[in-house]
């Protein structure tokens, strides 16, 4: 037999070109694509050709580079939103991890491992006493503040047996770090409050206020409204825009530096920045108005507060009582001398020798006038300290709120709140107000807000009250100047208007008296008259025919419940009152608050009567001068610098001798609603000129370009 060839065909090549041969058939096999092979397998699903996933790759290979461009740029755009979110502290998902999202989230949020747990209680303080064992080891030391009728708190047993002896030092070393700062917390959180005095009607004969539901009743218009106040085409807004800031309070009083800082921070925030404060205690009613304000407060005014400042554009601290926190702040880090600015509102001498050591610690310091920065820089030449460079001069200025209620064009002016009815609702604000006080239409009020305290003057105050009341004596010395420059000023304007002739007297029998009559050109129909005794060499100035049947004099006096206010000042005060039955029914109170309009609406004059070095700016001042009110001011401080003497209000010396000239001066206006109306009017008018937002913000605009270091 013929041997037989078998050829096997390669696996490689099922459908190749041309016919397999077999010895065995001697047929010709049919290639895949040829029809009968078709229809052998007509019953399969036929195979695809694999020209889309061909073409698919091909064009991934080919378009390589622009795949990477992609991918590049997705991965800078991630870079640059994670560099943002850090730059602007925003980690409340805690992508960043560690102690960061505590400044996020303002108040840390304590771990499921804690083992010291604190819990804030307005009603208690419980404070868990260590045992012999806790003695021993002071790291078991257990603090805990808890509620009444709550069960304390304590820690938890050592680490479980199955952990390691290395997971176990880790955990010893993480518990001593939180202990320290549960030690700090506690701290800040139980400070030593003086005794209140409860705030009725029974302990100071007549408290009213605050207003504020009336005022947004009338005004149909509340603070809460407002969308933001910045001007955003000005240099102070392009300045401040997507910067970062962090202001240091020390203290959340309704006073005058709290106050003001409390309006840069709005004014930052609105503008575009972002805001971080730090109050150093936590002191007085402020903060709901911050959260209010939408304005992120941190707690910790040490290591968080430290690395927020440090990530900041600037750092501004508003009050000489900020030293220890600079000082603190500068040992942590290089930039402190060059990231900080000091905007300090003190007048004494006491806060200069607190804060003196951290003066070149600083970049810049801000003062609010004149007369505060020459007398701080001639401290410092007497203890030869050289500044790093000139200081700033920034006075505040009055808030949009206080100047929209004031009828003064601001930035919530709008159509339907124009200036001019805006003067019609204050008026209506002001009679309501006024009948709810019980007071008349003939009754002078006379306001004077601030914390009770003797460097604010108000037992003086009272004092010129029953002077005024009860007969003030004849003055003499130096008093006796003042009033007859009162006396020479007012016959100086008459003689501006015609010539005075004599007349029978009316108002004394003393042959020795002359009478004095104004041309009807100046009194536009009211009859002055003036008498001047020349008995014994005193000089009396009365103008009784212009006041009106039965107007007395009230006086309102506030903040009642400050936390800046001095309790047995307080109490000195109603012990006063009560030894004068006739004063104590002229005198009024009013609790703190910072919705102050409507007292502002209701009242005739303002009493800035300060003592000592006087005060450094007085913010209250150009506040109760927008409404209209002459200002009565100690001539001293800065009160010097705003109040014009016979021009926007009439200036006493300070002391006792001052109260009587203040005496004189109540009288005066009480005398004359006329001349009330005249200095009011130069009053608003000044404000206008010099004291609104814009010219505050144009001023510390310049100080923030000098000060910001640029990225």
């Amino acid at each position: 037999m013929d041997e037989l060839n078998i050829v096997r065909p390669s696996p490689l090549r099922l459908n190749g070109p041309g016919p397999v041969k077999s010895t065995l058939s001697g047929r010709s096999t049919p290639r895949g694509g040829s029809p009968s092979f078709r229809r052998l397998n007509s019953g399969r699903t036929p195979r695809r050709d694999g020209k889309s996933g061909a073409f698919s790759s091909q064009w991934f290979r080919s378009n390589r580079i622009v795949l990477w461009l992609l991918l590049i740029t997705l991965w800078a755009y991630g870079g640059f939103y994670i560099q943002s979110r850090w730059a602007h502290g925003d980690n409340k998902e805690g992508i960043f991890g560690g102690s960061e999202g505590d400044v996020a989230n303002v108040t840390s949020q304590p771990e499921e491992k804690v083992q010291r747990i604190l819990v804030a209680s307005e009603d208690s303080l419980t404070i868990k006493a260590p045992s012999n064992k806790t003695l021993s080891n002071a790291m078991d030391l257990d603090v805990v503040l808890a509620k009444q009728h709550n069960s304390v708190v304590s820690d938890k047993g050592a680490s479980s047996k199955k952990k390691s002896k290395k997971s176990t030092r880790a955990s010893r070393r993480k518990t001593r770090g939180k202990k320290k700062v549960v030690a700090e917390v506690k701290n800040d959180d139980i400070e030593v409050e003086e005794e209140e005095i409860p705030k009725r009607n029974s302990t100071y004969g007549l408290l009213v206020g605050p207003f504020g539901s009336i005022e947004d009743t009338i005004l149909e218009w509340n603070p809460e409204k407002r969308s933001g106040t910045c001007d955003r085409k000005s240099q102070f807004a392009r300045l401040v825009w997507s910067r970062k800031f962090v202001l240091i309070l020390h203290e959340l009083s309704m006073t005058g530096a709290p106050l003001a800082m409390l309006e840069l921070a709005t004014e930052l925030l609105s503008c575009g920045a972002t805001v971080y404060v730090v109050p150093l205690s936590k002191r007085g009613g402020l903060m709901s108005e911050l959260s209010r304000r939408k304005i992120k407060v941190l707690e910790d005014k040490s290591d968080i507060s430290f690395k927020t400042a440090m990530k900041a554009d600037l750092v501004i601290a508003g009050s000489a009582v900020c030293a220890s926190w600079i000082e603190q702040y500068a040992a942590r880090t290089v930039l402190g001398s060059s990231q900080i600015t000091w905007w300090i509102m003190e007048n004494r001498r006491e806060y200069f020798d607190r804060a003196k050591l951290a003066f070149n610690r600083v970049k810049k310091l801000i003062f609010l006038s004149e007369s505060q920065s020459k007398r701080w820089l001639a401290w410092c030449e007497e203890e030869h300290i050289k500044l790093k460079t000139q200081p700033a001069l920034v006075p505040l200025s009055l808030s949009d709120e206080l100047a929209f209620v004031a009828a003064i064009p601001c930035s919530l002016s709008t159509p339907l709140f124009s200036p001019e009815k805006m003067l019609e609702k204050r008026q209506l604000l002001r009679n309501f107000v006024r009948r709810e006080m019980g007071l008349t239409d003939n009754d002078m009020l006379v306001m004077s807000l601030s914390s009770i305290n003797p460097g604010k003057g108000q037992f003086l105050l009272l004092e010129s009250t029953r002077l005024l009341i009860e007969g003030a004596p004849p003055l003499n010395g130096s008093a006796v100047k003042r009033q007859d420059y009162h006396k020479r000023t007012l016959l100086r304007n008459w003689k501006q208007f015609g010539e005075w002739k004599n007349e029978s007297s009316t108002l004394s029998n003393n042959p020795n008296t002359e009478v004095l009559q104004l041309p009807q050109l100046f009194s536009k129909g009211i009859n002055y008259k003036a008498g001047i005794g020349n008995d014994r060499g005193t000089r009396k100035l009365f103008a009784l025919t212009e006041r009106k049947q039965g107007e007395k004099l009230k006086v309102l006096i506030g903040s009642v419940g400050s936390k800046s206010n001095k309790v047995p000042y307080v109490k000195a005060l109603l012990n006063f009152l009560n030894q004068h039955s006739n004063l104590s029914n002229t005198v009024l109170w009013t609790p703190s608050t910072t919705r102050v309009a409507a007292l502002y609406a209701a009242a005739d004059a303002y009493v800035m009567n300060s003592q000592g070095l006087g005060e450094t700016f007085g913010r209250v001042t150009i506040e109760a001068m927008a409404f209209g009110l002459p200002v009565l001011g100690t001539e001293a401080g800065g009160t010097k610098e705003i109040v014009e003497h016979n021009v926007t209000g009439l200036l006493h010396s300070l002391g006792r001798p001052g109260a009587q000239v203040l005496a004189h001066n109540l009288q005066y206006l009480l005398n004359n609603p006329s001349e009330r109306q005249r200095l009011g009017s130069n009053a608003r008018k000044k404000v206008k000129n010099m004291y609104l937002k814009k010219h505050m913000y144009k001023r510390f605009g310049q100080v923030l370009y000098d000060c910001m270091r640029i990225k």
